[in-house]
């Protein structure tokens, strides 16, 4: 399969790695909003030897050639944007996986005014699309409902992501979006009212489908922590009195009670808030599930990559999901598919592949 990665950021440079790595997919282009990459060797840009694909901005050319898009770029900023993109992707004839349209982690909740247009384009072009999400998707859908399979009874599912932004090189995002660095009076956008509902919304009401709950409500929690004493990273200085740590949880309440948690733990220093979750090895990053019941169950998983790196760890396992979906893609029937739908995929045939 012809594959196209439209985005040259973090999870792109994953997805290059992946396409590179799998027996049935090639790399076709590479798509760069910045004018100063193009020309790069795809291969140089994702830490590999050269590939002989070089950086574009031509999305028409590099459409023509796709059988498939890994849709890398942010929605963050540009969220109608990135969903045109992505609908373009499919109306031209290319299997697409994203992490960029939040709303889409759950098709069938997600607002008729985004999903509409991408069903048409599907039907249009013969495509498939599935989005999953970048903090890594499985950890808040597939891994949780595959874990509550070893249960006898289940009190409570949740979905931690327990992470130090300090490794993350995204200083926008860090700054502005999740306000590490900024003032406490500072409302960070990602945690404003229903923005986290929005955002995950979707996998808490995919996980209660799949065990056969209905929610009837969605509650948001939110707890902040100044930073104790300066710190300096790669991406500057983040004040003493700053934003230092973030928590908070998206609650599906059924029947009354609070049943399925995806909580996020966030700091920009190890020293910040040190009395909240924590990564089990004293690292910095883990991503849990955790079942309470009988027996009480505890994954904790820890991805690294580029040079040990957890954050680079989790945009690769997330980037893994969705590039492995896409030959199962290609022969699915067109239309929008969940991750309940798409089955995760073995290494068939990737062992010992660079």
């Amino acid at each position: 399969m012809r594959t196209v990665v439209w985005g040259t950021g973090n999870l792109g440079r994953a997805a290059v790695r992946a396409i590179q790595a799998h027996p049935d997919l090639e790399l076709a282009a590479v798509l760069t909003s910045t004018a100063g990459k193009v020309g790069q060797d795809a291969g140089e840009m994702a830490a590999l030897e050269p590939l002989g694909v070089l950086l574009t901005d031509d999305v028409e050319a590099a459409l023509e050639a796709a059988d498939a898009v890994v849709y890398t770029a942010s929605g963050d900023l540009r969220p109608d944007d990135a969903a045109e993109d992505v609908r373009r992707c499919l109306a031209a004839g290319a299997v697409t996986v994203t992490p960029s349209l939040y709303a889409m982690y759950d098709p069938a909740s997600a607002p008729a005014s985004l999903r509409e247009p991408l069903e048409k384009a599907c039907a249009e072009g013969g495509s498939a699309l599935f989005v999953s999400g970048i903090d890594p998707g499985w950890g808040n859908d597939l891994l949780p409902v595959l874990v509550t399979g070893l249960a006898g009874t289940v009190e409570q599912v949740r979905c931690q992501e327990i992470f130090d932004y300090a490794t993350y090189d995204a200083p926008e995002a860090v700054r502005m979006l999740v306000g590490m660095g900024e003032p406490m009076s500072y409302e960070p956008p990602m945690t404003s009212p229903g923005v986290p509902t929005m955002v995950w919304g979707g996998q808490v009401r995919l996980i209660a489908r799949a065990l056969g709950l209905e929610v009837e409500e969605i509650r948001e929690t939110l707890l902040r922590r100044p930073l104790e004493d300066d710190v300096t990273n790669a991406m500057g200085l983040f004040e003493k009195g700053t934003q230092g740590a973030l928590r908070f949880e998206v609650q599906g309440v059924v029947d009354g009670e609070v049943r399925i948690v995806i909580e996020h733990v966030t700091r920009i220093a190890p020293t910040c808030a040190t009395d909240w979750p924590m990564p089990p090895d004293g690292g910095d990053g883990a991503h849990k599930v955790v079942i309470e019941g009988r027996p009480r169950i505890e994954v904790n998983i820890e991805a690294t990559d580029e040079g040990g790196n957890r954050a680079a760890g989790g945009n690769a396992t997330a980037a893994n999901r969705l590039v492995n979906a896409l030959p199962w893609l290609r022969a699915a029937e067109p239309g929008l598919y969940d991750a309940l739908d798409v089955p995760l995929s073995p290494a068939v045939g990737k062992i010992g592949r660079n």
